[in-house]
This record gives structure tokens, C-alpha cells and sequence, in this order.
């Protein structure tokens, strides 16, 4: 498999940094000029105190990646609508 690829296919899953503990869902990746590669893993919302958290950025090294799955496919970032940058970041990328 391509490692381009096998590091975009983590969005949406469940990971927890194996130093911090810090736990949560993928929701960006990013290769940056240095060699780095890094995702932001960001809480999910606690429904009972509707309080919204921040993510946080971990190097891919750190992570322990749930065994359980996606909670949310991979957009496509090959080909169509996403691809040709006309998908905002106010559309929902799904309806729950």
C-alpha cells in the first residue's frame, strides 16, 4: 500500500497517545517540510455537558490506533467534488 495513503486512511479512527493518553478520533493528517507526520486527534464531545475540546497534534509514532474501526469514512481525495476543492468547511461531509 502506498504510505501517502496508508497515513490519509487513519482519519476517523479512534487513537490514543501512548505517552499523554490523550484519546480520541482522527480528524487531520499532515506531512509537513521536516519529515514529520502528524494527526490531530480531537475529543469526542462529552453529550451530558455538551463541552466541545480541543484537538491536540501527535506524531503517528505515538499512537495507539483502535482495533474497532472507523467511526467516519475517508472523504476521496482523488477525484470529484472534494478533490476539485468545492466542498467547504461548513457542508457535513455525511448525514447521522
Amino acid at each position: 500500500m502506498n504510505t501517502i495513503k496508508k497515513h490519509i486512511d487513519l482519519l476517523g479512527n479512534r487513537a490514543t497517545d501512548k505517552i499523554t493518553g490523550f484519546t480520541g478520533v482522527i480528524t487531520s493528517v499532515s506531512f509537513d517540510l521536516y519529515g514529520c507526520i502528524q494527526v490531530v486527534i480531537t475529543p469526542v464531545v462529552d453529550s451530558e455537558k455538551s463541552e466541545y475540546k480541543s484537538g491536540h497534534w501527535f506524531d503517528v509514532t505515538r499512537l495507539n490506533i483502535s482495533p474497532d474501526g472507523k467511526i467516519m469514512e475517508v472523504p476521496k481525495y482523488n477525484n470529484g467534488y472534494i478533490a476539485e476543492g468545492k466542498k467547504g468547511a461548513a457542508d457535513k461531509p455525511y448525514n447521522f
